[in-house]
C-alpha cells in the first residue's frame, strides 16, 4: 500500500514538473514573438480605435486612427486629419491588446515620403509641425524630396500663388512631428 502512494507520489511531481517546463517553453516562446513585433504591427492591430499620440513636437492629437502606412499613421481628429510619422510618436494611450503582423507589399511601399506627395499633388492645405518646438507652418507642400520636403506659407484659406507665399521652408523629415490638414 505505501508503494502505491509512493509512486503516484512520484509520477505527480514528474507530471508537475513537466507542465512547468511546458509552461516555460510556452512564456519563453510568447516572449520572442513579442520582441518580434514591430510598431506598424502594433497601429495596425489599433485601426478604428480612439488614440491620443502625444508627438516630440509636444503637441497631442486624439482621434481614430484611420491609416498605418509603413512609417506613419494617420488619425481622424475633430478639425481634420493629422499625419504623425513613427520617429516622432513619444507616447500612445488608448491601445488595445491587438497586433495585425506583417504589412502587404503595398502598405510596406507607402513611407512617409508617398503620404507627403499625394498630399502635395493635391494641393491640399496642411500645418507642419516640428519636432523640438512649437513652430507651426501653414501652407501648401511644394515638392517633396527623397528626405525632406518643402512647404510654401501662405494664410489660411489662401490659394498657392506666388503673391500669397511669405516664404518657402525645407523641412527634413527627422524634423516632422506631425503634418495635420485643414
Amino acid at each position: 500500500m505505501r508503494w502505491k502512494a509512493l509512486f503516484e507520489d512520484i509520477e505527480a511531481q514528474l507530471a508537475a514538473a513537466d507542465q512547468a517546463l511546458d509552461d516555460a517553453e510556452v512564456a519563453d516562446r510568447v516572449r520572442q514573438e513579442q520582441g518580434a513585433v514591430t510598431l506598424a504591427d502594433r497601429f495596425r492591430g489599433q485601426l478604428g480605435f480612439i488614440l491620443r499620440v502625444g508627438t516630440s513636437g509636444g503637441g497631442s492629437f486624439d482621434g481614430e486612427l484611420t491609416h498605418v502606412g509603413s512609417e506613419w499613421l494617420v488619425l481622424s481628429t475633430q478639425p481634420g486629419e493629422v499625419m504623425v510619422p513613427f520617429t516622432a510618436v513619444r507616447l500612445v494611450e488608448g491601445l488595445s491588446r491587438n497586433v495585425l503582423g506583417e504589412a502587404s507589399r503595398v502598405q510596406k511601399g507607402l513611407g512617409l515620403g508617398s503620404a507627403l506627395r499625394t498630399l502635395a499633388r493635391d494641393r491640399a492645405a496642411v500645418t507642419v509641425h516640428i519636432v523640438e518646438s512649437a513652430t507651426r507652418i501653414e501652407g501648401i507642400i511644394d515638392r517633396v524630396g527623397k528626405d525632406f520636403l518643402e512647404i510654401a506659407a501662405v494664410l489660411p484659406g489662401e490659394a498657392r500663388r506666388t503673391t500669397s507665399v511669405s516664404a518657402v521652408y525645407a523641412v527634413p523629415f527627422s524634423g516632422l512631428a506631425a503634418v495635420s490638414s485643414r
